[in-house]
């Protein structure tokens, strides 16, 4: 079973289409006012749960998490007003930390694997990563203005920070660059770490690539094991 949080986003929905033509077994969470609710529960190869992330209790967490073997998290704040600086301010970080305890919370058993989208702009801090001063600046501006920021570093951070031993978990954060709409999955570049400036110099990479790429991290064991502990950076091969 592989549950997806944030199925009814731009790239959440993306990832729901592929696994199905994986014919794998597929769980989703979306809130009860999603324009998207009605069509992923009239699809019989669904298991669709009806609530918002932020407001579950435990027991509903448990329940969410049973049978999951691994969690692709899509999740973000919506692109209006309310959702870029109200509540909840900690939206990523904190559904990352429920579904991790919730996971830990199970009996025993192999650890789950946690797949999380992310973003260039989030550095790992393991890897060294250190930008020019510049970039560094207008992060900081990032952090303060926008607070979908510091909430993507913070559920990278408390990821990265978590163990199999302790919370049941392995994990990979994905990090694409400037997000674009295509139609296919086309060729794309997976690094360690960019290899372009992300303010300065931003690459592209397709959602629909991010998808393609964090269902094969969920179905292919040898690019799993690849990437296990890793914060990998896709960019489209073509970036005209």
């Amino acid at each position: 079973m592989i549950l997806v949080i944030g199925a009814s986003g731009a790239t959440g929905r993306l990832v729901v289409e592929q696994l199905m033509l994986a014919q794998v077994q597929v769980r989703v969470l979306v809130r009860q006012s999603s324009a998207q609710l009605e069509t992923l529960k009239a699809n019989p190869q669904l298991d669709v749960r009806v609530g918002d992330i932020a407001e579950l209790s435990t027991r509903e967490l448990e329940a969410l998490v049973a049978d999951v073997k691994t969690v692709i998290c899509c999740l973000g704040h919506r692109a209006t007003f309310q959702g870029i600086y109200g509540h909840p301010r900690r939206l990523v970080r904190d559904a990352v930390q429920s579904v991790c305890q919730a996971i830990a919370n199970k009996d025993g058993g192999s650890p789950a694997k946690f797949i999380l989208m992310n973003s260039t702009g989030c550095a790992c801090e393991s890897l060294h990563e250190r930008p020019p001063l510049a970039h560094r600046a207008v992060v900081a501006l990032l952090r303060l203005c926008l607070p979908p920021h510091p909430d993507n570093e913070a559920a990278a951070k408390l990821l990265r920070a978590s163990s199999p031993a302790k919370e049941g978990v392995e994990w990979v954060v994905v990090r694409p660059d400037s997000l674009t709409n295509d139609a296919q999955v086309t060729a794309y570049d997976v690094h360690p770490s960019p290899i372009r400036d992300a303010i300065f110099d931003a690459g592209k990479t397709s959602r629909i690539n991010v998808a393609h790429f964090m269902c094969q991290l969920a179905l292919d064991p040898a690019l799993w094991q690849q990437w296990q502990g890793c914060s990998p950076v896709l960019y489209n091969q073509d970036q005209g």
